[in-house]
């Protein structure tokens, strides 16, 4: 009998330490998540439309991950204070303060704004950020907060219950107990759970913690659920709030023009024209983000750098592409982060001073380039060698339409784990095969994309190349020669294939190398000058363009190269088909720029143009650049670009507050 009964004893002993205690406290507290969330469809169902049982369970996997990290965020310290190993936290005190800890932030930072959210998602279909902490700084907040509160009483209702469950699921009245009485044992004990407490909230509050994972960002519930609509119903808070705090951007940019005087300096919506310079028709697509393909590693790029110098390049095989495609000799990148990279490349949408991808109003409704060719029967997808939701990448691929995601996962679901480079993912030149052999089993037309990982620190490339792969005069070189090898390797393999011939690939860096080597390329703007041209096999595409291009103009060109006939909303422009529009490049540093064939010219963030300074050997000047001018210059081409990229910055802080980037009916 005894023995039966301190069995039954143990677990009420262990859900009375100060383990069990918390374990059971952060329980109730992702119950209540749950039922805000709940609460959040079942007000917004109209929003949101039904869900069907398959989106069930990854709706719910998103969900406790990003309630993992509103956890974190809102009782981190809850957490840590829980298991200090100090006999202090037995005081009554102490533990008074941890009661209302728990209670008071939960039902504020938890419960209310969760179901506030409940109400403000009708207005403006995103979830509660760090911007309307701004909005909430105005006289009459508290009276709209009254007004709300009165219109949705039952919400207050449900904010009252959750908040008493909370205050009940503490069990105040329980005492706890450890079971590591005293001595060195409850020190070292509680010493080792506190830090096994702060590397698991670490993780929590990233979304992992291998070298692949960054910080877990809104756009990552896109993972989860192609609809950007259901993917706030993922999303929790504090997480949002925290998440966007120091990354808020309100549209702060000043109304130069009005809304009838903007469109007619910059539009992004385009209109396609009755007929194109080439019409390539309904071709598969591949598109290659290369990782720092700086445009100086080209000796057919930048023939000059490595004029007086034994090793001359180190893309030999993309330079021969080059060669028989259409090259971009001055394509510049329109970010200096890999994220950036992705909206501009796939979307046309650039990143001015907050990356795109990191604001709540990146999950606006869109229609980039992979949803518009899906909607003309194209199967998308996705590649990256880096885990299945690592880097923000898969996560913006879904919600610009992509369909399917492949990653390292499913690259060692087939070819096992010995291709893994211990860093980032798999090595590129296996990963690139594994690339093809995907693409020959996936229907006809198709769109893909593969985001490379090698050429990257810290710049190893695999065992069995080390001593044959140039070592070049910076330590990435010899990562760039791996990666144009394996590119030479997968046009080796699959080009004779009939999927091959039919496809127009596009080679384009993310951003510059951070080992530089060439003097220009240290300061602006040849540190954004990248590698980007096009290929098809068939050399149905040849030639060179000499004047500037950037990422954003790889979007509208590709439309216009595949016979598009849908007007479409793009920052950047068709090459071969839209001469009316700038040829420029623009970017933001500290301040916003735009590289025109004749100079720079810079705005400060209140739309003042700051100057503009000539190119060294400015390109004779076209209808969409103006002549060499000073900062004072009044000339007409000079003004005219000055108001086209104002509007051009307008338009982008506008279509941000609307959260739309559409083509506006």
């Amino acid at each position: 009998m005894e023995r039966t009964s301190r069995k039954t004893a143990l677990p009420s002993r262990l859900l009375r330490t100060p383990l069990g205690m918390l374990v059971w406290r952060l329980v109730v507290l992702y119950a209540v998540l749950m039922l805000c969330r709940l609460t959040f469809y079942l007000y917004n169902i109209a929003q949101l439309g039904p869900l069907s049982f398959g989106e069930i369970g990854p709706l719910l996997a998103g969900a406790l991950k990003f309630d993992t990290v509103s956890v974190v965020y809102a009782d981190g310290l809850f957490i840590l204070l829980s298991l200090l190993p100090l006999h202090l936290r037995e005081r009554r005190w102490y533990r008074g303060l941890l009661y209302g800890y728990y209670v008071v932030v939960n039902s504020l930072l938890v419960v209310a704004t969760n179901l506030a959210d409940t109400v403000y998602f009708r207005y403006t279909q995103k979830r509660f950020t760090a911007d309307e902490i701004f909005f909430a700084d105005n006289d009459n907040s508290l009276q709209l907060v009254g007004k709300f509160m009165a219109e949705n009483w039952y919400l207050v209702v449900v904010w009252a219950a959750l908040t008493a469950l909370l205050t009940w699921a503490y069990r105040r009245r329980v005492r706890e107990e450890s079971l590591l009485r005293g001595g060195w044992p409850y020190y070292v004990g509680g010493t080792l759970l506190l830090s096994l407490a702060a590397g698991l909230s670490i993780a929590g509050a990233r979304g992992g913690m291998t070298r692949m994972t960054r910080p877990i960002t809104l756009s990552n519930a896109t993972l989860y659920t192609s609809d950007s609509g259901k993917a706030n119903l993922i999303l929790s808070n504090p997480f949002c709030i925290l998440r966007t705090a120091g990354n808020s951007e309100n549209g702060n940019f000043p109304r130069i023009f009005t809304e009838e005087e903007l469109p007619q300096h910059f539009t992004p919506e385009h209109q396609p024209a009755d007929s194109t310079s080439l019409n390539l028709g309904p071709r598969n697509i591949v598109i290659f983000i290369m990782e720092s393909m700086s445009a100086e590693h080209s000796a057919h790029l930048c023939p000059e750098v490595y004029a007086d110098l034994p090793q001359k390049g180190f893309t030999p095989f993309l330079d021969s592409l080059m060669r028989e495609g259409l090259t971009f000799r001055r394509m510049y990148a329109n970010g200096s982060r890999s994220i950036q990279a992705m909206p501009s490349v796939l979307g046309s949408i650039p990143s001015f001073r907050t990356p795109f991808v990191l604001m709540p109003q990146s999950l606006g409704r869109s229609r980039q380039l992979p949803a518009m060719l899906a909607d003309r029967g194209y199967t998308t997808a996705f590649f990256c060698g880096s885990e299945h939701g690592s880097m923000g990448f898969g996560a913006y691929a879904r919600s610009a339409g992509v369909e399917r995601l492949v990653s390292r996962e499913d690259y060692e679901a087939r070819h096992g784990t010995g291709d893994f480079d211990g860093y980032w993912g798999i090595w590129d030149e296996p990963f690139l095969q594994f690339m093809g052999e995907e693409l020959a089993a996936m229907p006809e037309p198709f769109f893909a994309s593969l985001f490379t990982l090698s050429s990257h620190h810290p710049f190893v490339v695999p065992e069995q190349y080390a001593a044959t792969l140039p070592d070049g005069y910076t330590k990435i070189h010899k990562g760039v020669a791996y990666d144009d090898q394996a590119f030479r390797r997968f046009f080796e393999r699959f080009g004779g294939e009939g999927w091959f011939r039919h496809t127009i690939f596009v080679f384009v860096a993310d951003h510059v190398s951070s080992e530089k080597f060439a003097e220009k390329t240290r300061s602006y703007p040849g540190n954004m000058h990248i590698l980007g041209f096009m290929y098809t096999p068939d050399g149905a595409l040849r030639g060179e363009v000499t004047e500037v291009t950037q990422q954003l103009d790889l979007m509208p060109t590709l439309l216009g190269l595949t016979g598009n006939r849908e007007p479409y909303f793009a920052f950047g422009r068709d090459v071969l088909n839209e001469p009316q529009r700038p040829r420029w490049s623009v970017s933001y540093d500290g301040q916003f720029r735009a590289l025109t064939d004749d100079g720079i010219l810079t705005l400060d963030d209140a739309g003042n143009p700051l100057g503009f300074t000539p190119a060294v050997s400015a390109t004779p000047a076209t209808s969409a650049g103006p002549a060499p001018a000073g900062p004072g210059d009044s000339a007409p081409a000079a003004d005219s670009l000055v108001r086209r990229f104002q509007a051009l910055v307008q338009q982008y802080y506008g279509r941000i507050a609307q959260k739309n980037y559409t083509v506006h009916d």
